[in-house]
């Protein structure tokens, strides 16, 4: 009986059954490998049905091998790199356990540090492609006759952004936008960058421009409203964060700016229940403390404790829900439970030796006034986001958040 053997395809060697690689040059072996018609120049004998599949058969049979070689290859470096980090995690943490030992470093301070970091990384790195994706937005959208001017001064302005030169990269924009003035996007942006710096006058002469354009827009509504409250205009404020509210969903920035204009007017029913949505928007400590601070104002001192106690639960070192919390235990006169609320809140009993006499008589009439809601009128400036620095930055991180972002219509 013959001894069946493959025949290599390339230098035509024999080679045993079951063997993978020619012998002689090394050719993975198959079936077939080229079909009749790349092996002669005349097409005039066509290939059998049998030969057109076993041609497919066995281009598919080198692609699986090709592909099956990859994924290993890959599968190994991806272990190895795995055992490599795992590795220097362990050394890390030795060392750091090291360290903590010898009272070098605070184990559990150094973790939340390095967690802290890793999402501002990230953070960073997802606002950058968010920029690269606006810069190419907002050229697209620019159909006048200065395109070279405009371009410069836009590529300029993000790429000063992405080196850190930020002022410098606003003062390119803002001539961009002397070029552009129907650029929606644009002028949210730089609205937005005021916005952020806490500067509403500015961010308010670019966002208001941008809503004439987009009017529809539930992001620059938001923003806008905020602004324009804390510049007194409490009427527009009111009108475009409701705007807000309805075109783009709750928000804890629309509610809680809805809610303090509503204190403002001391209009209390309908302020307690915009703080009540902005809590369902969000739950955070800050939602909790100025529901705790609204119930203490309307003297129901068992619902502000139980907000306020939440808001610790959740940040043990909020000070201010301290400090109010010694104002409930003052007024139902527990003195010395009062004076420990008051010990333990740093930030509080600043706020509460900062009334002195002179303090009282300026704010004649306020002392059972919450701290947050003290030396407030509809008219008032910095009214949303001045006043307590908390939760002012709480407002502006949601405002500016990604599921706040409304699409501004090409134009």
């Amino acid at each position: 009986m013959p001894q069946v053997a493959y025949y290599c395809q390339k230098c035509l060697a024999a080679n045993p059954l079951g063997q993978e690689f020619c012998a002689r040059c090394g050719t993975r072996l198959m079936i077939i490998v080229e079909p009749p018609a790349a092996r002669y120049e005349s097409s005039e004998a066509a290939a059998s049905n049998e030969e057109h599949l076993l041609e497919r058969i066995s281009a598919l049979e080198n692609s699986q091998a090709r592909l099956t070689e990859k994924l290993g290859r890959g599968l190994d470096l991806l272990l190895r790199q795995a055992q490599n980090a795992h590795f220097d995690r362990a050394l890390v943490k030795s060392l750091v356990d090291l360290l903590t030992d010898d009272g070098v470093v605070q184990g559990s301070r150094l973790e939340r540090l390095w967690i802290n970091r890793c999402q501002k990384d990230a953070e960073e790195q997802q606002e950058s492609e968010r920029r690269e994706e606006l810069r190419l937005k907002i050229l697209a959208n620019y159909h006048g006759q200065e395109r070279v001017s405009f371009e410069h001064c836009i590529n300029e302005g993000f790429l000063f952004i992405d080196d850190g030169q930020v002022g410098r990269g606003i003062r390119s924009l803002r001539r961009a936008a002397e070029i552009a003035r129907e650029n929606a996007l644009l002028l949210s942006f730089i609205g937005e960058h005021f916005f952020r710096a806490g500067k509403p006058d500015r961010a308010r002469r670019y966002l208001a421009r941008a809503h004439e354009i987009a009017p529809g827009d539930s992001r620059i509504s938001l923003l806008l409203g905020l602004t324009c409250a804390d510049e007194g205009d409490s009427e527009r404020a009111k009108e475009l964060l409701s705007s807000a509210t309805r075109r783009g969903g709750s928000s804890f920035a629309a509610h809680y700016g809805l809610g303090r204009l509503f204190i403002a007017e001391e209009n209390w029913r309908k302020a307690l229940h915009e703080f009540k949505l902005a809590l369902a928007s969000k739950v955070s400590p800050e939602a909790h403390y100025a529901l705790g601070c609204l119930y203490y104002q309307l003297g129901r001192d068992p619902m502000a404790s139980r907000h306020l106690r939440k808001a610790l639960e959740m940040d043990e070192t909020y000070e201010e829900a301290f400090y109010v919390l010694g104002l409930i235990s003052e007024r139902a006169g527990q003195k010395e439970l009062a004076s420990e609320y008051f010990e333990k809140s740093g930030a509080g009993k600043f706020i509460r030796s900062s009334l002195s006499a002179k303090s009282k008589r300026q704010h004649s009439g306020q002392e059972g006034i919450a701290p947050l809601f003290r030396a407030t009128t509809s008219r008032s400036r910095r009214l949303i986001t001045g006043g307590d620095r908390r939760l002012a930055e709480a407002l502006r991180e949601d405002a500016l958040s990604s599921h706040n972002l409304g699409d501004i219509e090409a134009r």
